[in-house]
């Protein structure tokens, strides 16, 4: 009965025994928790999108305020700009991502705006007062009456039945006297020798001049004296002569005219309009106001506008065209200084 006991008692420690050993090593083998700590998140800052500005006045008519905002957006979409059309700019425009501001006909305040955003590159386009330099960079006038002269005589050539094309001046005006000469070459260019078939006792091209003094009411006159005693049949308007009375007058003729200046009304006889092209001066000028270049005159090349295509039809036009891109390109001499 004691040996019963004692094997019992044996057995009954081996029991707790084992069943310490197997809490210890399921408590060891248990894994141990850690704390997984998130990185902290640095932040950067969003580099802001540069910005482009045009001005331009409320009251500017709708096709050329759409063909300037049409421009200057294709130029901001090419180079990764925001862009924004304002009707007025004040210091609370400056923003600093503001890197160009292109105004046009009116004048914000350019001088003043200009030194309190030095970073910001301004062309002033039409815009009586406002001069180059620093940060602002002016549309060049538009005086370039030697090109304009020598495709005026060209074209009139081009169009006009034995050469007879005349001009209308202002009287002792140096400038418009280098427009007659280039005229005179363009002409010439054209036509080399201009041996008209009918027999006259006039050289061509004719011209007047017009005093200074001389009412414009009285310019009919001497349209006519062009047109009835020289026979002319095509006639340049200088632009210091050229009135809206007087192109509606000259187009009740049959006579052609050519200018630089575009009628509010085009009249019948109205071949083309040599003017700058604006537009395309913004687009030559857009490179150097990226680069953060200003300070200078941008100079615009002349374009033709207003055509009238059954007088200049596409042939010819392109001829026309080929041509000013020849006298732009300085391939030309317009022979405006004898």
């Amino acid at each position: 009965m004691r040996f019963r006991s004692v094997f019992l008692f044996i057995v009954a420690i081996a029991i707790v025994s084992a069943c310490g050993s197997g809490t210890q090593a399921a408590a060891t083998s248990a894994p141990i928790p850690t704390e997984i700590l998130s990185p902290v998140p640095v932040l950067t800052e969003t580099p802001t999108v540069p910005l482009a500005v045009l001005v331009v006045p409320a009251d500017l008519d709708t096709d050329t305020s759409n063909l300037y905002q049409k421009t200057v957006y294709d130029l901001t979409q090419q180079s990764g700009l925001r862009f924004q059309v304002l009707n007025a700019l004040s210091p609370a425009d400056l923003e600093p991502a503001l890197r160009v501001v292109i105004a046009v006909s009116a004048d914000p305040g350019i001088a003043a705006l200009a030194v309190a955003a030095p970073q910001v590159q301004f062309l002033a386009i039409n815009i009586p007062g406002v001069s180059a330099g620093g940060n602002v960079s002016v549309l060049g006038g538009s005086s370039q009456s030697d090109i304009a002269g020598f495709l005026a005589g060209y074209t009139a050539a081009l169009i006009t039945d034995d050469y007879r094309i005349g001009m209308l001046i202002p009287r002792d005006n140096g400038d418009a006297i280098r427009a007659l000469n280039a005229y005179a070459s363009g002409m010439v260019y054209y036509c080399g020798a201009c041996r008209p078939l009918y027999f006259f006792n006039w050289t061509y091209p004719q011209y007047l001049d017009i005093g200074a003094d001389e009412d414009k009411n009285n310019y009919h006159a001497y349209a006519d004296i062009l047109m009835m005693q020289y026979k002319v049949n095509t006639i340049y308007l200088y632009p210091d002569i050229y009135t809206e009375d007087l192109a509606s007058y000259i187009g009740t003729t049959g006579t052609y005219m050519i200018g630089t200046i575009s009628p509010e009304q085009r009249p019948a006889g109205w071949v083309m309009t040599i003017q700058p092209d604006v537009i395309k001066a913004i687009q030559n000028a857009w490179p150097q106001l990226l680069s953060g270049q200003g300070g200078v005159v941008v100079q615009s090349p002349l374009g033709l506008a207003d055509i009238d295509p059954a007088i200049l039809t596409p042939g010819k036009q392109r001829l026309v065209e080929q041509t000013l891109n020849e006298l732009q390109a300085g391939l030309i001499s317009t022979g405006a200084t004898p």
